[in-house]
Parts: C-alpha cells; sequence; structure tokens
C-alpha cells in the first residue's frame, strides 16, 4: 500500500516512564547517595499502520501499554524512540480524565479543547451550539468544571469530541458516557462517526463485543509488545481464549 494512503505509521515506538524509588525525606536529606531511578519501558518497539478509512481496536491486559500508546498518538506523551507519523491528519483523543482545567468554564473549555485541536476560533463557534445542546448541560455550561459531577464531565468531554469531528479518533475506553439514555445516543454518535470512511480510528477497550460489532481489525498488545495483528475475525477468538 502507497504510504499516502495510510493515516498512522508508528514506527518501532519505545515509551518510558522514570519511578522515583520511595524513600523517606530524613534519609534524603541525609545521605550522600542519588535517589535511584527505575525506567520502566510501557512500549517496547511497537511498529504498525493504520490505512485511511480503517478502525482498528487495540486489546490487551491491564498495563500492556493500550492508553499509553494512545496518548503518544494524539501528541500527549512524547516518544523516547521511534516515530509517530499522522500524514498531516487532525487527531483528537477521547478518553475520561485526559484534558479540561477546572477552574474554567465549560464554555471555555469548549474554546480551549478546540484550539489544541487545531480548530480556529470562528470553527469552534460555529459548533458551538451544537455542543452545548449534545452535551445537554443547559446553564452548566457557564459554571466551572470543577463543580461538575463525573457524568456531566463526561458528556461534555464526548460532545466536543462528537461534534469537532477530526481526520482520526483516538477513543479509549470511552463508548458510551452518562446516564442510559445518554449512552444510546452516544453510542448512536459514535458508530455515526467512527463509520465515515474518510475518518481512521483506533479504539481501545476491554469490551470484544463492541470491537466485534466496529473493527476492521485488532492490534493485541503484551507487556509493552506486538503479539499478534490481523483482522478482527482471526485475532479476536484466540484473544478471549487466551483471556479466560
Amino acid at each position: 500500500m502507497d504510504a499516502q494512503e495510510y493515516a498512522i505509521e508508528v514506527t518501532d515506538l519505545k515509551i518510558r516512564y522514570k519511578c522515583l524509588n520511595r524513600i523517606s525525606i530524613r534519609k534524603s536529606l541525609f545521605s550522600m547517595k542519588k535517589s535511584e531511578i527505575d525506567v520502566f519501558e510501557a512500549v517496547k518497539g511497537v511498529s504498525f499502520a493504520v490505512p485511511r478509512g480503517e478502525i482498528m481496536g487495540i486489546v490487551g491486559k491491564n498495563g500492556s501499554g493500550k492508553s499509553t500508546m494512545l496518548r503518544a498518538i494524539a501528541g500527549i506523551f512524547s516518544a523516547d524512540e521511534g516515530t509517530i507519523d499522522l500524514h498531516g491528519h487532525t487527531v483528537s483523543l477521547l478518553s475520561i480524565g485526559v484534558g479540561f482545567q477546572k477552574k474554567l468554564t465549560g464554555r471555555e473549555n469548549i474554546f480551549l479543547s478546540g484550539m489544541l485541536l487545531g480548530f480556529s476560533e470562528q470553527q469552534i463557534l460555529e459548533k458551538m451550539d451544537d455542543i452545548i445542546e449534545f452535551s445537554e448541560l443547559g446553564r452548566f455550561v457557564d459554571k466551572p468544571v470543577r463543580t461538575y459531577s463525573s457524568g456531566m464531565y463526561s458528556k461534555l468531554a464526548f460532545s466536543i469530541t462528537a461534534i469537532l469531528e477530526t481526520e482520526i479518533m483516538l477513543i479509549d475506553e470511552v463508548l458510551s458516557v452518562g446516564d442510559v439514555r445518554f449512552k444510546k445516543k452516544s453510542y448512536a454518535k459514535m458508530k455515526e462517526l467512527i463509520t465515515n470512511e474518510d475518518r481512521t480510528v483506533i479504539i481501545v477497550s476491554h469490551s470484544t463485543e463492541t470491537l466485534e460489532k466496529l473493527c476492521d481489525s485488532i492490534l493485541w498488545l503484551h507487556e509493552g509488545k506486538i503479539k499478534m495483528q490481523g483482522s478482527t475475525a482471526e485475532v479476536l477468538p484466540l484473544y478471549n481464549d487466551y483471556m479466560s
């Protein structure tokens, strides 16, 4: 396949965390030794490419590097080694717990999130009413986000990503948020978004049933490395057998 037909190319990606060993203040003040630093490699030389318009699922047990890799593709984490090429496509990450300034209002956070995604002020203004309406926040959109319940926070995060459509969507365990009625609405909207043939999507989820319904291919990560990659029908049954 021609490189131009890929939306995402990841080559020999390595991401490490530095973990400072716990040491008492008394010891650190009186010890001449430097505090010991452990380095944990969360992603260990992963390479793959996603064709434009494909929906790829990522599976793996907890701690296998799935969310870390998604954040690197979104530009939140930087690679220690290797490259990530998005071929100039706009990218958004839908992951609860990423990204709002708690002191700002919901409306101000919509502006901030939109600008971080690369949209102009005018583009965000044009979509503002749609985002607020979809989120169902009403007057709370002008209250500080720190006053929101987790459900309200989730609804706002989902609505921004759903209405400010990017060419690449990264979805981390958030295919349904809020109450039962909003879950149905958000799932329907997400299905509409990701089945657009020009949009490339990566979904991280523990729900193999959801992945089976939505994904063209599956990448199976295990302890920071690729264990298997292939069609959904090929990979998921083997993954399910392994996990059971």
